[in-house]
């Protein structure tokens, strides 16, 4: 067994299901340990990602995505033989590989890589590979690149805040454009195909990317609470704060429990249900200090949802009722903070109920996006969430969703 097909066979067994034949194909003949050449062999051909490059703070601003990231992308594309496919973020410039072999001899890959110094090293790799056929844009992605178009596939691989007007503008007539769309805070990695109003999607996935730079970006903003700091919020669309927030955590905490008990907390798509609230955000909870007894532990220890208003807060938190430790069984409930916590824990609990009524027979999400001039949607009123941004106005529907909330 090689690398290759070793990191294939744990892939296929994590996700319970064996990769597209194109892209399994794609991922065994491209060599991903060339195009990140100073992480260790078994870090390059595990399932995780490989950070790349670093900020002065430290902070990751270029990575190899995971495996399986980049093969849910590629699935979601369907990229055919002889299409021209444009990239938006190089990367390490392996994801540009396995197009130029989905695409074969008779199509054409286009990368663009907002960073100079990430746009050289992806050129490198390619070259290294044997795929320079591909053609490496130092650029703003959002921009897009008119000159290769029009495109009939477009893969974003940074998060993006709003569908940029250049990508619709060169996708083709019967194109379809993947990215990781943010919509206040949460993301999902929607394959996107043109529709009488718009852009609709015709698949979603929950995912998460290193944010897009370029002049479209919109940066998400932490405010740290508490000595640690105990919790962190972290804040999309500029939404302002108050200041007596930072006071928050003063006060003794409020738990409100519902009914909803799952493995690991596991509940599909209702971070859509929180998000109608208004303040919402992701809530990141200091171990030590949940450890300490300060603060309770949150649902999900890669951020919890929540929502702040004026000097209070609250966050989504389970504990385990059953089940056992290799499988434990965890009930929903939420956290408040400060004067208003108990009524936002309240709020919270609420639409996780919902969430819970509305769904029991699973659920399906839809996203459409639609240009803010143009007239509503057919069923707008009826969506589960409204967002509008600069470009676009973005619908949600889902499967029971009857309420209609604007942000």
């Amino acid at each position: 067994m090689t690398l290759r097909s070793g990191m294939l066979d744990r892939l296929a067994a994590m996700r319970g299901r064996p990769l597209a034949e194109d892209v399994a194909d794609a991922m065994t003949v491209v060599p991903r340990h060339v195009f990140v050449p100073e992480a260790p062999i078994e870090e390059a051909y595990g399932l995780g990602a490989v950070v790349t490059h670093w900020d002065e703070q430290g902070v990751p601003t270029s990575s190899a995505s995971a495996p399986g990231t980049v093969a849910g992308m590629l699935e979601q594309a369907q990229v055919r033989p002889g299409q021209r496919v444009l990239e938006v973020g190089a990367g390490t410039g392996y994801n540009a590989a396995l197009l130029a072999h989905l695409v074969g001899p008779s199509g054409s890959v286009t990368t663009i890589e907002y960073d100079p110094e990430v746009a050289e090293a992806a050129r490198t790799h390619l070259t290294a590979h044997g795929a320079d056929r591909v053609r490496v844009v130092t650029g703003d992605g959002t921009l897009g690149a008119a000159e290769d178009g029009p495109f009939d596939r477009i893969l974003v691989t940074a998060g993006a805040w709003d569908v940029a007007p250049a990508w619709v503008e060169q996708l083709a007539p019967d194109g379809r454009v993947v990215l990781p769309l943010r919509l206040r805070g949460l993301t999902r990695v929607v394959a996107f195909e043109r529709s009488g109003t718009g852009l609709r999607s015709v698949s979603v996935v929950e995912d998460g990317f290193i944010p897009m730079k370029g002049i479209r970006a919109m940066p998400e903003k932490n405010v740290p609470l508490g000595t640690g700091p105990d919790l962190t919020l972290r804040i999309d669309d500029a939404q302002p704060i108050d200041r007596a927030l930072l006071e928050a955590l003063d006060s003794e905490p409020t738990l409100e429990w519902t009914d909803v008990v799952a493995p690991w907390a596991w509940t599909p798509e209702q971070d859509f249900w929180l998000a109608t609230l208004p303040g919402f955000c992701r809530v990141f909870v200091n171990a030590e200090a949940v450890a300490a007894g300060r603060i309770p532990r949150a649902k999900d220890p890669w951020g919890a949802w929540g929502v702040y208003s004026g000097g209070s807060l609250a966050y989504m938190v389970a504990r385990q009722t059953g089940g056992t430790d290799e499988m434990p069984m965890l009930q929903v409930g939420a956290c408040g903070f400060g004067p208003d916590g108990a009524d936002l824990a309240r709020r919270l609990a609420d639409r996780a109920r919902a969430w819970q009524e509305q769904t029991a027979d699973g659920v399906e999400v839809t996203i459409e996006a639609r240009s803010p001039a143009s007239v509503p949607l057919h069923g707008e009123d009826g969506a589960l969430l409204v967002v509008n941004k600069v470009d676009h106005v973005f619908v949600v529907t889902a499967v029971g969703a009857a309420t209609s909330v604007e942000a």
